[in-house]
């Protein structure tokens, strides 16, 4: 059994395989309308969403199988005080395949060591989004032909933006890639991402000005600032606005630069940039039911097993994230993994933040 956690957890051929089939599903829906007749996709919602979860409700519509939906902690068992790992357990018996999204960062992979089908992580706090990834990648290699020797700018909430983190994490294991990452100082990147574009030698650039940087980019990555990630309301309340790309600031891009975002918009996109040709955000949305079409079948159906990974530590340390999900699940316990060439370093193994020292 194979479950979705980290966009990492497939290879770079493997999303090149999941890119052709869902190209197939476009050219020949008609082959695909039955592959999940008598399949049920259960669909947790924890947090509220709109494009995701309607995303895959639709896309396993779309294949012939049928949707179970909870929507919101106030509305399941979790309001008694049930674990996350009991409920991913009892939705087994009901479901073949679990999309999860949750607040707090890692809750997807507690979920899916104690679930007994596959489980996809559709978004767990503002650690990851490994299939707004599939979207996003699916609709740079449709607009570009490749993911090769491109210079890629992600603007706005850098610090709490899961796509984001997904998608440097995704990019980077390709040759040539370069990021200039556009963010104000107090949402700059975190840490553990950081620190991994730095020990694989990928080149990136932190600054604060999109208009410096929008001449030297091939794709434009916007999202919004998000209201809910933070603890301090006047912080955001300073910030929100930091960000709009109009028309005016469109002329110093690329004619053929492609601007993406992971929807819901605010004002960081002007409406007036809808009619560019450049505009791709509304694009990722179909694209992203189509990767998770393909996502579904190679879960429930494909051969290929992950390999096996390094072995976690058990140690006498808590994560240093407070949203972390071994801070709020009963009986977790914290596990890591040792950060290579760094002493007495360790990364969590549910959220990637460090371990307290």
């Amino acid at each position: 059994m194979r479950s979705l956690l980290d966009i990492l957890d497939f290879s770079t051929d493997e999303l090149s395989s999941l890119m052709n089939r869902a190209n197939d599903m476009i050219s020949h829906p008609e082959f695909y309308r039955h592959v999940c007749d008598g399949r049920q996709l259960a669909t947790l919602f924890f947090e509220p969403s709109t494009r995701t979860r309607l995303s895959f409700e639709s896309a396993m519509l779309a294949l012939g199988g049928r949707v179970l939906t909870v929507t919101g902690s106030d509305s399941s068992s979790m309001a008694k005080g049930e674990s996350l790992a009991d409920t991913a357990r009892t939705v087994s018996c009901y479901a073949d395949i679990i999309a999860m999204r949750h607040p707090l960062e890692g809750a997807a992979r507690v979920a899916a060591e104690s679930a007994t089908i596959p489980v996809i992580n559709a978004g767990d706090g503002g650690h990851c989004h490994p299939t707004q990834t599939l979207a996003d990648l699916f609709t740079i290699y449709r607009e570009k032909g490749t993911f090769e020797n491109l210079t890629v700018g992600l603007c706005g909430d850098l610090m709490y933006g899961r796509t984001v983190h997904s998608l440097i994490a995704a990019l980077s294991r390709y040759p040539g890639v370069n990021f200039i990452l556009i963010s104000p100082v107090e949402l700059q990147i975190p840490d553990y991402v950081r620190f991994s574009l730095l020990e694989k030698g990928i080149p990136f650039e932190e600054t604060t000005s999109l208009e410096d940087a929008l001449p030297r980019l091939d794709i434009l990555y916007m999202t919004r600032i998000q209201q809910e990630r933070f603890d301090d309301h006047s912080l955001y309340l300073a910030l929100k606005d930091s960000y709009i790309l109009t028309p005016n600031k469109m002329t110093l891009a690329h004619p053929e630069m492609a601007i993406l975002h992971p929807l819901p918009r605010v004002n960081e996109i002007s409406p007036d940039i809808d009619k560019d040709p450049r505009a791709c955000y509304f694009k990722q949305v179909y694209n992203g039911k189509m990767m998770r079409m393909a996502l579904i079948i190679e879960l429930l159906f494909g051969k290929s097993q992950p390999q096996p990974g390094t072995p976690p530590l058990y140690l006498n340390r808590l994560c240093s994230n407070p949203h972390c999900v071994t801070r709020f699940e009963y009986g977790l316990i914290p596990s890591f993994y040792a950060v290579k060439g760094e002493k007495d370093t360790y990364r969590c193994r549910y959220c990637d933040h460090l371990a307290e020292t």
